[in-house]
């Protein structure tokens, strides 16, 4: 970005968009910080909706593509984002089985160094599993969203573009941010295995993305949040799972959120209206 900058990230680690923006903010070297409960204004003009980001103490804002290009990144054409988007089928799926899910986002813990914000931001970051659930459950019961034939064929697009790269990345010899975008859906997938995952892993027609999957793995080394790192070659250390304390916190807040339903559930629903799309 030419000059150095404090960037300020809203989001959990479980979002392939949040992931996105965190991938491109560790591979540029720009110093950033990570919250996991969304901050006033951004809970008031867009809810739950991540990742949020702040540079140097500016306003929030939204959208992954559009932050990308705020970090020095070029634009990606509105084919290539809907590509990305449809990469990301099957991820209703995440809710299928709950005590996974929600022992998922509990593992995701907070990495604050003051201990009194690690757990305020436990307790208060166990509503977003709960509305992430209710509107998987909702996408699935009244959207009616069906699993392709073959979960392998919505990365075929990313198999061509590989083939015509001078690169290992979609953007060449240096990843770009279509290479971040599709990799956060990676990431998603790994972060709470779907269907989807098998032929990322398997699918003889996909052997170019497992090639570039090992190459953004040697590219982000050091990366904190690697979910595919224990799923793809060559394999690399997985996120750090929160602490005991960490752990109970996140399930205390889960437990009273749960327990006083008859307002948490109008909230998120509440919340939803928020987002436009």
């Amino acid at each position: 970005m030419g000059v150095a900058v404090k960037v300020d990230v809203y989001g959990g680690y479980h979002s392939p968009w949040v992931q996105a923006v965190l991938l491109a903010l560790h591979d540029k070297g720009i110093e950033h910080s990570v919250r996991q409960v969304p901050p006033l204004q951004s809970l008031k003009q867009w809810g739950v909706l991540m990742p949020a980001v702040s540079i140097d103490g500016g306003p929030w804002q939204v959208e992954s593509s559009h932050i990308l290009v705020k970090l020095g990144f070029e634009q990606i054409s509105d084919r290539d984002l809907q590509a990305v988007t449809g990469a990301w089928q099957g991820v209703v799926h995440r809710a299928d089985n709950p005590l996974r899910f929600f022992a998922a986002f509990a593992r995701a813990g907070d990495r604050s160094p003051s201990l009194l914000k690690r757990c305020y931001r436990n307790f208060l970051r166990s509503f977003i599993p709960l509305y992430m659930f209710v509107l998987l459950n909702l996408a699935k019961r009244i959207r009616k969203l069906k699993a392709p034939k073959n979960f392998a064929d919505q990365y075929l697009f990313w198999e061509q573009a590989l083939a015509s790269s001078d690169g290992p990345f979609l953007d060449g010899a240096a990843p770009g941010a279509r290479d971040f975008l599709l990799f956060g859906v990676i990431q998603c997938h790994s972060s709470i295995p779907v269907p989807a995952l098998i032929p990322l892993q398997h699918d003889e027609r996909l052997a170019g993305i497992r090639g570039w999957i090992a190459a953004m793995h040697e590219r982000l080394h050091g990366y904190a949040y690697l979910y595919s790192g224990g799923r793809f070659e060559p394999r690399k250390p997985e996120p750090v799972t929160a602490d005991p304390l960490q752990l109970g916190v996140f399930y205390l807040g889960l437990t009273t959120m749960f327990a006083m339903f008859p307002v948490t559930l109008p909230l998120v629903f509440l919340l939803m209206r928020k987002i436009k799309r």
